[in-house]
Parts: structure tokens; sequence; C-alpha cells
């Protein structure tokens, strides 16, 4: 098998189905790849369509929510492909990125993982390149500020806005929402740590990666239109403490040695809560301003914004 696409999934069976429906369409003589959806006790139909529509997808149906860390890890060990892409549900892949991108792995040995250039539902770029977050970088981050000054320091440096995205090129990392990782690059640094429900788990995933000698690259020839929060927006006031939870656990890990111990806890879990706080404030005005205009939903790509910050 070439390639193991993982698929999780938690109630997003409209968005579950063009995802799939991309992928099937791929299908080409002498290149092998298999879909593995794992559904997170979803209360809707997603399970019953797909096994209906797409009898060749293999299914894991959890009976609990798992987290995307830890129902990833169960479609990664269920894999057989040489490399495992990790896909969002609500995701669109043009088509020959799978063959293309497979390809592009097997002719760059030093490659452990790669993803593909993500694109609004309107067509402009996703920052899905970024740099790993400094502590003092992550303080720079409050809600509004990016809003305010979309060209600010923190902004450009993290989500890599001095960078064209038009050529390949080495990065740290790459979002989770569609990510290539080699199998030999999964057996030497392990699988998602499930200490992270949501969120962080593919930052993580690229840091541990970015220790060892394999390289992660950015792939801009090969689009995916990503349609963002189908899932995490249905429950976006817990996403946001979810997120933040995930931030603090990762800087636990990753960031301590910034500053002074005695410091370090206080000052990072005030900011994330002030944080919280704003973000949760941002929530409720927009969706007080929803309900005004006779809008009692707003559009998912909206508050996937919010719950992020």
């Amino acid at each position: 098998m070439d390639l193991s696409v993982v698929i999780v999934s938690w109630n997003s069976s409209s968005e579950l189905t063009d995802c799939i429906s991309s992928l099937a369409a791929q299908n080409d003589e002498g290149f092998l790849f298999e879909i593995i959806l794992v559904d997170n006790a979803s209360s809707d139909d997603s399970v019953d369509i797909v096994r209906k529509r797409f009898p060749a997808v293999r299914i894991i149906a959890n009976n609990e929510n798992k987290g995307f860390a830890g129902a990833s890890n169960q479609g990664i060990l269920a894999s057989t492909g040489r490399f495992v892409m990790l896909l969002n549900p609500d995701s669109i892949v043009e088509n020959g990125v799978l063959r293309d991108v497979t390809a592009f792995m097997d002719a760059t040995p030093d490659a452990g993982a790669c993803g593909c250039k993500l694109l609004e539902s309107d067509n402009r770029l996703q920052y899905s390149a970024r740099r790993f977050p400094h502590l003092s970088d992550v303080f720079m981050s409050l809600p509004g500020v990016s809003r305010v000054m979309p060209n600010n320091h923190y902004n450009r440096k993290y989500l890599m806005m001095d960078w064209d995205h038009d050529h390949i090129r080495t990065v740290e990392w790459i979002s989770g929402a569609c990510l290539v990782m080699r199998r030999e690059a999964i057996a030497l640094i392990g699988l998602l740590d499930e200490r992270f429900f949501m969120y962080c788990e593919d930052m993580d995933w690229c840091f541990r990666l970015a220790k060892t000698s394999w390289r992660i690259y950015y792939l801009p020839h090969l689009m995916v239109v990503h349609h963002r929060g189908a899932s995490s927006s249905q429950i976006a006031p817990k996403m946001i403490f979810v997120h933040h939870v995930s931030m603090w656990k990762y800087a636990q890990k990753h960031l301590r040695g910034a500053w002074p111990a005695p410091f370090f806890a206080p000052v990072t879990g005030l900011f994330l809560a002030v944080r919280v706080a704003l973000l949760l404030l941002g929530y409720l005005m927009c969706q007080g301003m929803s309900d005004r205009i006779g809008n009692r939903e707003m559009p998912a790509d909206a508050v996937d914004k919010i719950t992020n910050g």
C-alpha cells in the first residue's frame, strides 16, 4: 500500500461525503491508497452514509470521543501504507494530489513529513506552514491583535507571512488538517501525544520530528481546499477551552526553559485565562450580533477563527 488517508470525524456527515468523494475520484492504476475513517461517536448519520456510499472505506466507529490525537492514532495503527496522510473531513483534495504527494516523498529521501497548500473556501491562502512559537510570541497573540494589526510581527513570524508560499521549501511544522508522515518517521518519533485531546498535537508531532534528521516540506503545487471548523464550530465555547488546555500542555512540554521556573506557571496560566475570557467574550458578542440580524448561526469558518484566536 502506497498511502493511507486517515480521517477523524465527529458529526460532519455533509462535509465528510464531499471529502471522501474527492479522494475516491483519484483511483489511478499502479497507485494504491486506502481510506480509513475513525468516527468519534458521532450522533449524526456519518457512519451509515459512508458505509453505504463508500464500501471500500475502512471504518473504526468509536463509542466515545477519543479526541483528534487518540482517534488519529487508531487510524495510523490500522493503516498499512508506506505514508500516512492525516486529513480533516472538511477538506476537498484536488485530483492527482494523492499520487503526487507520494511521488514527492519517494523522490525526497530526507522528507519525514510534508503538507499541501491549504486554501480557504474562497480560495484565499490558509497559513498551514508555520514556525514553532516561542513564549514571547505566544504572549503577543492576544485575541484582536491579529485583526487590528494583521501584519504584526507575531503574525508574520508565526504564520510565515514573510514568505510567498509559492515554492517548495522546508518548514518547521505543518497543520494536521493535511499532514503526510513517512512510516519510518512515525516508528522513530512515535504516535501523536494523546495528552492533547485536540489542537497542538500536530505541532508537538512536528516538533519531535524536527529533533531528528528528517525534514518537513511544504508543497504549494498540491492544493487542498479546507472548509475550516465543521466540527469544532458546533461546540465553539468548549473548543476555546480545549484549545487553551492544549496550549498549556504544549508550553509545559516544550517551552518551560524559556523563563525562570517560579514565574513560568503562574504567568503563563494567567495569560491563557485572559485569552480564554477574551475569546469567549468575542464569541458571545458575535453570536448576539447574528441573533439581532436574524441569522441564528455563524459560518463555521468564522467560528473557527474565533475559537483559535
